[in-house]
């Protein structure tokens, strides 16, 4: 009975040391313990290694891997459900269940195939869905590995050429590296010690860990930040969406009385060579129609404050309508009413460029797993980040805002949009010399959430080399340069306006002008080694060394 105990008890405390680790190593905990991260799966790998050698079932395998990865999801992102309770719940159990599918594939690739192309497998499979994470319908790469460099990223700053998939390739390279050293690949611990060759391999992990952290400060020792310069505004408002924001709140402050707040704010701060202005997402909250966007009170009013300023420039988020001639020109997403015919309903960033310029529209593209892009019959279970709620529509291509002066090229990012590096990297594609993120952070309360969703904002500015100006209606709001240090921030839930001179740069980093490779690649791989693994299951025995 104790020997039972025991074997029960390991494996458990496995899945719980794992998960502790990779929440340690996680933003927004001290930024050294990032390193947590190199080593925060060799529990797993233990784990795994332990039941295989004990003849566990590959579902006992599953349930411990699940635990594991379940205690990290809910210690990393327990602060959704502050929003949307089940939306909370759905983001953790779900989230945890989907990551178990690489896993399980490495599971059966090292049984049919042998523990070396087995361990070879495993980045290539976590990475093939951390790809598929990022493009398909319910995507949530909020833990996608390389983002957990970001409170740490003078370590990445190699970032420019890889994106942050590059982080989690280095993140199971050195797990794997240090588990072969210490507990070996193939052979017992006691069996690598008798070898005599447990210090040869503590080299490669060490090697692992220092050629690319060196390779890291070189990089950033030697940047420097380039372009012209423009002095932006960003302004937080800091009215509780809970309780204030919205119709029917509690403490409901009336759209006329936010845009003054917003107005006042933005006057008290200005200064004669002050070019643009950022306002959060959804500042102006009642639903504007495109089509007679300036019949609108509130934009002549706008529109009137931004005569009296005729050098500023304004981007700023709202709810817009976009209606359709006919039913063969709707979009995928347009709903139907008699009195409106067809229409979309957008999360917008609008750009006005004077008192009388026409107004630009860019419709948020990346919408959120939950209310902005999920069928009614889920909507119980939704992840509400912010904006508005239904099925919205979007647009294909991203929108550059070009401002009066030539080189002040805006990429306007809504929100959510800004934890995809692919996604923003088409941005500067397009020509964009600032990315300008807009956001409503309140949701998720004084919690890591509105933390990690500003530092995941350092490792765009990154791989793009691009300053960002950041608007958040309740916080974090400020500057970030092209080294992804934060230069500027504001405090949290407190009315705030911050002011900085940026540089607009215009060349193109290796990423932005080749894309994301490791990703498609790896999953090219997977589906490769999963025919192959197929293909042993049903024409030879499994391998088992």
């Amino acid at each position: 009975m104790p020997s039972r105990k025991l074997a029960l008890g390991v494996p458990l405390g496995l899945a719980w040391l794992g998960g502790f680790l990779l929440w340690a190593g996680w933003p927004v905990n001290p930024a050294p313990l990032a390193a947590l991260l190199l080593v925060g799966w060799v529990p797993y790998l233990r784990l795994e290694q332990l039941l295989t050698e004990r003849g566990a079932s590959g579902w006992k395998v599953w349930r411990y891997s699940y635990l594991l990865l379940l205690l990290w999801n809910l210690f990393t992102t327990y602060w959704v459900s502050y929003s949307t309770l089940g939306g909370g719940i759905a983001a953790v159990v779900c989230n945890a269940l989907m990551m178990s599918a690489p896993l399980m594939a490495f599971y059966h690739t090292k049984k049919r195939l042998g523990a070396t192309l087995g361990y070879l497998s495993l980045p290539i499979y976590w990475i093939a869905f951390e790809q598929l994470h990022l493009h398909w319908f319910l995507t949530w790469p909020w833990l996608t590995l390389g983002n957990g460099f970001a409170q740490a990223n003078q370590w990445v700053q190699w970032y420019e050429y890889t994106g942050f998939l590059g982080g989690s390739v280095w993140i199971w390279l050195v797990n794997i590296l240090v588990f072969g050293a210490w507990f070996g690949w193939q052979r017992r611990r006691a069996e690598v010690v008798a070898s005599g060759k447990l210090k040869l391999r503590w080299l490669w992990p060490v090697l692992a860990v220092l050629l690319p952290v060196g390779a890291s400060y070189l990089i950033g020792s030697s940047y420097q930040e380039k372009g012209a310069t423009a002095e932006v505004l960003v302004v937080q408002p800091n009215v509780d969406p809970f309780n204030e924001k919205f119709e029917g709140g509690s403490k409901f402050i009336s759209f006329d009385e936010q845009l003054t707040r917003l107005l006042t704010l933005t006057e008290q701060n200005l200064t004669p060579q002050t070019q643009l202005v950022l306002w959060p997402e959804t500042s102006l909250d009642e639903i504007y129609f495109e089509d007679s966007f300036d019949s609108n009170l509130k934009i002549q009013r706008i529109r009137q404050w931004l005569g009296q300023h005729p050098n500023v420039e304004l981007i700023t988020g709202l709810t817009s309508v976009g209606r359709y001639p006919s039913k063969e020109k709707a979009s995928p997403t347009a709903r139907f009413r008699q009195d409106m015919g067809y229409y979309d309903i957008f999360n917008t960033a609008v750009h006005l460029p004077g008192a009388s310029g026409v107004p630009e529209f860019y419709h948020k593209s990346r919408l959120v797993p939950g209310v902005e892009g999920v069928p009614p019959w889920l909507s119980a279970f939704v992840i509400d980040l912010g904006g508005t709620a239904g099925g919205l529509g979007s647009q294909p291509e991203r929108t550059v805002y070009q401002m009066r002066p030539p080189a002040l090229r805006v990429g306007p990012v809504i929100c959510y949009e800004s934890i995809y590096g692919d996604f923003v990297r088409d941005y500067i594609r397009n020509g964009a010399t600032l990315i300008g993120i807009i956001t409503n952070d309140g949701w998720w309360s004084d919690s890591p959430g509105h933390q990690q969703h500003l530092q995941y904002a350092t490792l765009r500015a990154i791989e793009t080399r691009r300053d960002i100006a950041r608007s958040a209606n309740t916080g974090i709001s400020g500057f970030i340069n092209q080294k992804g240090e934060i230069t500027q921030r504001t405090a949290w839930w407190q009315q705030a306006v911050s002011r900085a001179t940026v540089r607009l740069n215009t060349e193109q980093t290796f990423y932005v002008r080749y894309g994301e490779l490791i990703g498609p690649a790896c999953q090219v791989l997977a589906v490769l080694l999963l025919a192959w693994v197929v293909v042993r299951r049903f024409m030879q025995p499994k391998v088992t060394g």
